[in-house]
C-alpha cells in the first residue's frame, strides 16, 4: 500500500484517524501499531514474519542493556550488543545483498569455466530502515541514553508506525521514547497541523515527481550509441529533480501522517539543492541518514578527533557504507565513495565552510550542484557502463539534439512542471516550506496552508483517482 494510492487516502488513513480519535488514551498506541502491521503485510506480505522476529529479538534482549539493570557486567553487555547489532546486520545483508554477491561470484566463477548458483531472495519493503531502527534502539539503551520500554505495544509502535517504515526518515530511538508512552494526548490539532503537511508532500510526489519520472526514464533508457549531449543532460537535470521532490514528498507525508497520529518526527530535507559545499548538501539531504550514520558509526570509529588522517579514513567509512545501505550495486558503491572522495577533498582544501563574498557563494553553489547532479547519474544508472555513457556525453556537447523517444515522453505539461520545479535550484536555503507550513501562525502561512490542501490536494487526488500515480523510489531501498 502507498500513500499516493485510492486505498490508503480514501480508506486506510481516515480509518485510521478516526479510531484513534475515539479510542481511549491507552488504546491509541494499540491502534497505531495493529495499523502499521496490516499496512507493512499489505505490501510486503510472507516478510512481515521476519519483521516480527526482528521486533521480538530486539524487545526481548534491550532490557538486558540497560546500564543499571541485570548483574551482568559492562563486557557481558557489551558482548550482548555486539551480538544483537550482528544479528540486525546479517538479516540485512542476507536478505539484500546474498543475491547481487553470489551473483558476482558466478561472474567470477565464469571466466574460469565454473558455475556457481545465484541466490534470489525478495528483498523485503523497507528493511534498511528498520534495521537501523532497532540498531539505534538497542545502541540508546546500551549508553543509558533511554530507558528499555517494558510495554511490548509501545515497541512495536515505534519500529512499525506505518507514516516512517518503509521509507523514513530514519527515527533514533531518543528522538522518540519521550513519546511513546500511552499518556501521549492526540487531538484534532494534531490532525490540522498535520494534514497541510501530508497535502505538500502528496502534491510534490504525485505532481512533480511523478510527472517528471517519464522523462526521466526514457533518457536513462537511451542506448549509449543514440546518447546525445541534450538528452544526458535532460536525464541527469531530470532525474536530480524527480528524486528530491519524490523522496522529501514521502518525508512531508511522512512527518504530516505522523503528526496526525501524535507523533512528531524528525526533519529530513532542508533546500539541499541550495547548499554551497557538499558538506553543507549533507546536512541537508536525508538529514535522518547523515545523523544516524554520524551516532552510531562516524562518532564510535572516533569522528575527527584522532587527526586528518583519521578524519579521512573515517567519512571514506561512513560514505562507502552509505553508498552499500543504498542498495547492491557497484553504482551505489561508486556514488558512495564519490561523495567520500569529496568530503575529504573539500575538508582538506578548507572549502567546507561557507565561502565569503556574494560571487564566491554563487560559484560554489553552482559547482556544488554540477558535483551533486553528476553523482545522481551513477546512482540512477543500471549499471556503471551506462552511467560512464550519460557523464561521458554531459562533457561533449553536440548538436544532436532529443531522441524521439526522449521527445515523446517530454510533453508541454511536463516541460512546464520541469521548468517550474528547476525553481528550486534558485530558492535561498532560509526558509523551509514543511515546517513553515506546519508550525508558522502568520497569514501568509495560513493562505498557504488553505491552498495546499485545496488546490495541491484536490488536484493530486484527482491524479490518484486516474491512476497516475508511482511507487515511491525509496520503496526499493
Amino acid at each position: 500500500m502507498s500513500f499516493a494510492s485510492p486505498l490508503f487516502l480514501w480508506y486506510f488513513m481516515p480509518a485510521v484517524l478516526a479510531v484513534l480519535l475515539i479510542a481511549p488514551r491507552g488504546w491509541r498506541n494499540g491502534v497505531v501499531a495493529v495499523a502499521s502491521l496490516l499496512f507493512y503485510a499489505s505490501g510486503a506480505g510472507g516478510t512481515t514474519l521476519l519483521l516480527l522476529v526482528c521486533i521480538a529479538v530486539n524487545y526481548l534482549v534491550a532490557p538486558a542493556l540497560e546500564p543499571d539493570e541485570w548483574d551482568l557486567g559492562r563486557a557481558r553487555k557489551r558482548w550482548m550488543l555486539i551480538g544483537v547489532i550482528t544479528l540486525n546486520v546479517s538479516i540485512l545483508f542476507v536478505w539484500k545483498y546474498a543475491g547481487f554477491l553470489t551473483e558476482q561470484a558466478a561472474v567470477l566463477a565464469g571466466w574460469f569455466g565454473l558455475e556457481t548458483p545465484v541466490v534470489e531472495l525478495a528483498l523485503p519493503i523497507g528493511i534498511s530502515f528498520y534495521t537501523f531502527h532497532h540498531i539505534s534502539y538497542v545502541v540508546d539503551i546500551y549508553r543509558g541514553e533511554r530507558r528499555a520500554l517494558r510495554d511490548p505495544v509501545s515497541f512495536v509502535t515505534y519500529i512499525s508506525m506505518f507514516p516512517q517504515l518503509v521509507a523514513g526518515p530514519i527515527v533514533r530511538y531518543h528522538e522518540i521514547a519521550d513519546q511513546l508512552p500511552q499518556r501521549r494526548t492526540h487531538r484534532l490539532d494534531d490532525i490540522a497541523a498535520g494534514l497541510p503537511r501530508f497535502a505538500l508532500g502528496l502534491t510534490k510526489k504525485v505532481v512533480v515527481a511523478d510527472s517528471l519520472a517519464p522523462v526521466a526514464a526514457a533518457c536513462f533508457a537511451t542506448p549509449a550509441d543514440e546518447m546525445t549531449f541534450a538528452v544526458a543532460w535532460l536525464g541527469a537535470i531530470t532525474y536530480t529533480l524527480q528524486l528530491y521532490f519524490d523522496f522529501s514528498g514521502y518525508s512531508d507525508m511522512a512527518i504530516g501522517l505522523g503528526r496526525m497520529l501524535g507523533f512528531r518526527l524528525p526533519e529530513n530535507f532542508a533546500r539541499p539543492y541550495s547548499s554551497v559545499t557538499v558538506t553543507e548538501f549533507w546536512r541537508r539531504w536525508h538529514m535522518s541518514l547523515s545523523r544516524w550514520f554520524r551516532d552510531y558509526v562516524y562518532i564510535p570509529l572516533g569522528g575527527n578527533r584522532g587527526g586528518k588522517r583519521k578524519t579521512y579514513r573515517n567519512l571514506w567509512i561512513i560514505f562507502l557504507l552509505t553508498g552499500i545501505w543504498h542498495g547492491a550495486n557497484w553504482t551505489f558503491v561508486v556514488w558512495g565513495l564519490f561523495h567520500g572522495a569529496l568530503l575529504v577533498a573539500e575538508r582538506a582544501m578548507g572549502w567546507d565552510r561557507a565561502p565569503g563574498g556574494a560571487a564566491a557563494a554563487i560559484g560554489r553553489r553552482v559547482l556544488t550542484m554540477l558535483l551533486v547532479t553528476a553523482g545522481w547519474v551513477v546512482f540512477r544508472a543500471p549499471d556503471l557502463s551506462s552511467a560512464l555513457s550519460v557523464l561521458a556525453n554531459m562533457l561533449l556537447p553536440d548538436l544532436a539534439g532529443l531522441t524521439y523517444d526522449v521527445e515523446s515522453a517530454l510533453s508541454n505539461q511536463r516541460l512546464l512542471i520541469l521548468v517550474l520545479a528547476a525553481t528550486v535550484f534558485l530558492l535561498p536555503g532560509r526558509s523551509v516550506t514543511g515546517p513553515y507550513l506546519e508550525s508558522a501562525r502568520t497569514r501568509p502561512a495560513a493562505v498557504l496552508r488553505v491552498a495546499v490542501v485545496t488546490a495541491g490536494l484536490c488536484y493530486a487526488a484527482i491524479l490518484v483517482a486516474t491512476g497516475t500515480f508511482s511507487p515511491f523510489l525509496y520503496y526499493q531501498f
